[in-house]
Order: C-alpha cells, then structure tokens, then sequence
C-alpha cells in the first residue's frame, strides 16, 4: 500500500497506523546528533544529518542553505526517491524537524510532514523503537527542483527591511529579541532585523506539540495578515523553519525563511551606536580606545594610529562620531552596559587590558590620569 501526505504535521497515531506503508521514508532530523548505536529511533528510521550531509559546511554561517545538487546526491543516498511519503522527526518533540519538512518544500517536494511531538511523544506511547542503525539500502531517485522564493538571504532581507515589501517575523525568545539576554552564539552581537516583530517560536507549542490551529492562527493574525509577504528568522535557521510551519498550516501562502538569520545578519551590520547593547566586538573596542585617547583632551596622531591597527577605519570613525557625541558620564556609562551585555571580553580579558595599556603608551607619555583610568576600568570589566 503507498500513501501521499496532505497535511504538513501528522499524529504519532497516523504514523504508527501507516507505518508499514510501502512507500514510507522515516527521517529523524536531530540536529547537533551524532551516529551512536546506542540511541534509540523510531522503526525503519533513517538519519538525516543536517550539519554534516544537508549544510552547506563551506559557508562561514551554520546549517547554510545546501546547493540543489548536494541536496540531490544526499537525498539518494538515503534511498529516497520521488514516490516516498516523508515523515521527519526529532528528539526534542519539534525543534529541527521543522527544518527538514522546509528543505524538501524549498527543493520542490510537497509529499512531507513533520512528526507532531516527535520522539518523546514516540516513545512515550510505547510504540515500536530500535537501536539507531545505518541506512544500507538502494539508492534513490530523487529530483530536487529549486524553489527560489521559499529561501532568503542576507541582501533580500535588507532589502526587504528597508523597503517594508515584507513583515519580518524573529522566532528568537523575547528576552533575545529585545536585547535583554546575550547570543548563546560566542561572539554574537545582540540586537534585531531592523523593523522586526518577534513571535517566539515556543508560543506555538505546548508539551513539545504544536498548538491547534486556530490558535497558531491568532498568533499570527496578531502580527500580519494571510495576504502579507512574510519572511521567518531566527538564530541560525532553524526555529524559524517552526513559525513556517505554524504559518502553513494557518492558511499562509506567501512565506520564507531567512537562512542565515540573526547569526548571519547580526555578523554583517553594525550596531546601534545609540544602544551599546548592540555593539559588535570592534565596535567596543574602539569605543573603549578611543575613551583612553582622549583622557587629555587630545586624541594624537600615534593614538589614532595605534587604533586604526586594531579596527577598520570606517569602524573607528563611526564610533568616533558617537564617542563626540557623548557626555563624559555616558561614556563610561556605555562602556559599563557594553561589557556587562556580552562575553566578547570574558575569556580574552588580558589582550583587552593590553590594548588598553598600549593606547595609554601610545603617546609615549603614560601619566597618572592614565594609570588611574586603566585601573578604574581594569575593575569594571572584570566586575562586567
């Protein structure tokens, strides 16, 4: 018996009732999952790993949009061809799952759901499992065809977030959203898109499922209506695939999912100079160097050399234009909130002070009012 796929989610019930179709492909789309005999996976499963066979691992951003035609090589190497009925699944009940069910749309295959609580909720209806195992079968025959439009990336979204052609939806938690925690991303600017509404993507779950529909569809109508062109981002791209799949299954036909997300979009703009939480690395580098430079009122040519040694130059002048700008009391002020809001400096504080101290010699003159300072702000960062 073959079976097709109408709805993007099905029960563990529907799977368990068809799972000896002859045309069933189980995928467990764990991501961070490492190949362990171990393990435990639902039967007949077969793993999709995202990170190392389903990502582009050459692009600096993780879990990267994979070309058509390593999708293509991957997807047969797994034995799936085009007459398969996908289901995918993973650990967490529904996390990246929901980034597997995007892939195949965005590579032309529609015959696809995700596992409404995946694993945990397997398991716990004590349906048949197995020690995770190799696929050693034939190859298949699968045909991606690109879907150009399901997939954003960075210019698009720029575009789009100048433009306001699309409502912009962040599936981060609010506290990420609103710059109130750091990235969990070492090295990761906080801050959002600009003009981005946030919708966590956890509000469209309860007890590792997804919501029923007519509350996934309020929570979009909150924020855009079925007839607006969205695009979903979130950390890394993999949450957002989430709201897209809450979005489908509200009626939503004009939906994407931005690629690099936050991680990307975060690494390829600069902060808000106005919000020191938002700074980037450099930026509070120069920031901090600039503040020392200028304890005598008078910023030198060795000083300003010294800096530009350290950032770019259209870094340093941005930053400067705002350090003008400041009072002496937000400088210091903004330094404090720049490094109690991130962890650029936690485990690299020693290369920091050095530059501190460097500046301070810069100018061959490294007077009182200058060991003073470094001593003042030697104590804020280490208590940031």
């Amino acid at each position: 018996m073959n079976i097709s796929i109408a709805t993007p989610v099905v029960s563990i019930a529907w799977l368990y009732e068809h799972l000896n179709a002859e045309n069933l492909v189980v995928l467990d789309g764990t991501i961070n999952k490492v190949f362990d005999v171990s393990q435990n996976q639902i039967l007949h499963t077969r793993f999709f790993d995202i990170k190392k066979k389903f990502s582009d691992a050459s692009n600096p951003f993780p879990n990267a949009f994979p070309s058509k035609e390593q999708f293509e090589k991957e997807a047969r190497a797994l034995g799936i061809s085009g007459s398969h009925a996908i289901v995918v699944y993973d650990d967490k009940g529904m996390y990246s799952s929901a980034r597997v069910w995007w892939l195949f749309k965005a590579f032309g295959y529609d015959n696809i759901a995700v596992l409404n609580g995946g694993f945990p909720a397997w398991e716990e209806a004590s349906y048949p499992i197995e020690s995770m195992r190799e696929y050693q079968g034939p190859e298949g025959d699968f045909r991606a065809s690109l879907q150009s439009e399901h997939m954003m990336f960075f210019e698009d979204v720029k575009s789009a977030s100048k433009s306001n052609t699309h409502t912009i939806i962040d599936a981060r938690s609010a506290d990420r959203f609103n710059c109130e925690t750091p990235e969990p991303r070492a090295g990761l600017r906080m801050g959002t898109i600009p003009g981005s509404l946030n919708l966590p993507f956890t509000d469209l779950l309860e007890g590792g499922l997804l919501k029923p529909k007519t509350e996934l569809e309020k929570a979009f109508q909150e924020l855009s209506t079925k007839e607006d062109a969205v695009i979903f981002s979130c950390g890394s791209g993999i949450t957002a695939c989430i709201l897209a799949l809450g979005a489908e299954i509200s009626g939503y036909k004009n939906i994407s999912v931005y690629d690099g997300s936050w991680t990307e979009y975060g690494s390829l703009t600069t902060g808000d100079m106005e919000n020191p939480k938002t700074w980037t690395k450099d930026e509070l580098l120069a920031y901090i160097l600039i503040y020392v430079s200028n304890l005598d009122l008078n910023e030198s040519g060795k000083e300003t050399a010294y800096i530009l040694s350290r950032v770019d130059k259209e870094v340093y002048e941005r930053v400067r234009r705002q350090f003008k700008k400041d009072s002496d009391y937000q400088n210091i002020q903004k330094i404090i909130q720049a490094v109690k809001a991130h962890n650029y400096y936690r485990n690299d504080l020693a290369d920091l002070f050095a530059d501190i101290k460097l500046i301070a010699f810069a100018d061959g003159d490294y007077d009182l009012m200058e060991r003073m300072l470094y001593r003042h702000l030697k104590k804020i960062l280490k208590d940031g």
